[in-house]
């Protein structure tokens, strides 16, 4: 079983996104057996809280459903439980580091790092424009889900 867990500043915008599409993904794919699939923040802002109520509207209007996702923080210890280390940008490498400390087995990765992006998935926190975050999400998940089903 291959488990990811996807990371964000908050976990209510873009981590809890890409863990929904994610698990639409493997489902489709008849893959839920496959895959352990959650996500979590690098801060403590907004521990228990749900989805960020425009980013819950997007994944409906996807066709994605939303979970009762609360949100938080990631461990030490997910280092060791996890296999992938899913990022959705430069800011969440610095802060999760902090947590982790290293990365001796190179479980790091950010999302758009798939699709071949050297940049971080769109911020609706700051931009409102969860259209761009979904396609940046919807793209990595998709990469990703293909870089580890590929035979």
């Amino acid at each position: 079983m291959t488990k990811i867990l996807f990371i964000c500043h908050g976990n209510i915008c873009r981590s809890p996104m890409a863990e929904y599409v994610m698990k639409q993904l493997v489902r489709e794919r008849g893959l839920e057996d496959q895959f352990r699939i959650d996500s979590a923040a690098t801060s403590r802002e907004e521990i228990g809280s749900g989805v960020y109520p425009p980013a819950r509207r997007k994944l409906e209007a996807m066709g994605v459903p939303c979970g009762n996702h609360r949100a938080v923080q990631v461990t030490r210890r997910d280092y060791d439980e996890y296999d992938l280390l899913i990022i959705m940008d430069r800011n969440n490498y610095r802060n999760l580091m902090r947590i982790v400390r290293e990365d001796p087995e190179e479980k790091i990765h950010t999302l758009l790092s798939y699709v071949g992006l050297e940049r971080d998935v769109a911020d609706p926190w700051y931009t409102g424009d969860f259209d761009a975050t979904y396609e940046d999400v919807s793209a990595g998940c998709r990469a990703l889900l293909d870089s580890l089903t590929e035979e």
